[in-house]
């Protein structure tokens, strides 16, 4: 007990007071646009989600993360579990808006894409903490891009556009972290580019399509493909300095502004607490990536440092294209704002893998 007690007083509470003060500014947007419909239940149910995702972090803590650093066979099984319930969601999951993304626990949804990208991050990191001083060798990016191939080919026939972009995102920045030479990162954009050419060409569905020129030219179907973008930018530029107030907004609370508690949440908040209120957003995220790189600079193998940069890639990347969503500066594609909108996937994972930075920061004293 007295080993508990010590390990929680020697946790990054400043780490953990950013992270949980960015979901209490995601509650309080998900409850005033709840009260309009009179449904809390998205709100209750992100409450219990939160209170799962602390306990895991807690519990996670306790461990050592040098298991996972190294034992290559648990680190096999995780990817492999995250493979087969990618695989498993065309046999088991229903179809929603479209897409088969989500496993139905009850009143539950649960998508496994967001335990798979902390296992990506996991895998990376351990490939390249034994092998980052030679990445001359091409075949430890090929080696390295068949992780992130396989569940990105499942996700994308899923579909999910926005869950491959990120994860290819995530792939790219990973390897510029490890000091991938920049011949190699010009090859694969050119790659990327032909990929992408021939996915609108071949693979893309017409509703993604739609998504993509409606970003461009909204104003060709404001009442269709270009309502949530043109909504979500009233919505901002209405809320002005200090917002419309608590359960104010009108194009939260009337339901012109579409999914206000997962991808439009920035736009919600904007709205009822202004320039405040997302200014508030970006600090309290600015000092959870300080405490996370920290975490990183200070720790004692490379394996944490790789860590480290994955999960502030993870951070940064989701929350670039969540916000330029929300702004109109990029397409609608499905990505939520970490910590801050609803969803229990991943919330949950997030504060999973902080409870592993939390190990490491742990272990670094030992």
């Amino acid at each position: 007990m007295q080993n508990i007690v010590a390990h929680l007083r020697g946790l990054d509470w400043i780490l953990i007071g950013s992270a949980v003060g960015l979901t209490g500014i995601g509650l309080v947007s998900i409850y005033s646009s709840s009260i309009a419909r009179d449904n809390f239940s998205n709100f209750e149910k992100q409450v219990a989600f939160l209170a799962v995702g602390l306990l895991a972090m807690f519990v996670i803590s306790l461990f050592d993360y040098r298991l996972l650093r190294n034992n290559s066979y648990l680190i096999l099984f995780l990817y492999i579990v995250g493979l087969v319930a990618l695989a498993g969601l065309f046999v088991f999951a229903p179809e929603i808006r479209g897409t088969q993304r989500w496993y139905r626990l009850g009143p539950l949804s649960i998508d496994p894409v967001e335990y798979m990208k902390l296992v990506l991050i996991i895998i990376i990191a351990k490939y390249f903490a034994l092998r980052h001083v030679e990445l001359y060798r091409i075949r430890h990016i090929v080696f390295t891009g068949l992780y992130f191939f396989f569940p990105m080919l499942l996700v994308f026939f899923q579909p999910d556009l926005g869950s491959v972009i990120l994860l290819s995102l995530l792939w790219v920045v990973l390897l510029l972290v490890a000091g991938i030479r920049f011949r190699h990162l010009f090859v694969i954009i050119a790659l990327g580019a032909l990929v992408s050419a021939l996915a609108w060409s071949v693979f893309l569905l017409d509703y993604q399509k739609a998504r993509i020129i409606g970003f461009l030219e909204p104003e060709l179907d404001p009442l269709g493909i270009g309502w949530s973008q043109l909504q979500s930018e009233i919505a901002i530029g209405s809320g002005g300095f200090f917002g419309k107030g608590f359960a104010e907004g009108t194009q939260t609370q009337y339901a012109f502004l579409s999914e206000p508690q997962t991808d439009f949440v920035f736009a919600a908040v904007a709205e009822e607490f202004g320039l405040l209120g997302i200014s508030f957003i970006f600090f309290l995220l600015s000092i959870l990536l300080w405490r996370i790189a920290k975490i990183g600079s200070e720790a004692q193998d490379n394996f944490s440092r790789l860590y480290a940069a994955g999960m502030i890639t993870l951070f940064i990347v989701h929350t670039f294209i969540n916000v330029g969503m929300n702004l109109g500066l990029l397409p609608i594609i499905g990505l939520s704002l970490p910590l801050v909108s609803y969803g229990g996937g991943l919330l949950i994972a997030t504060y999973i893998g902080l409870g592993i930075l939390l190990s490491i920061k742990a272990r670094g004293r030992e």
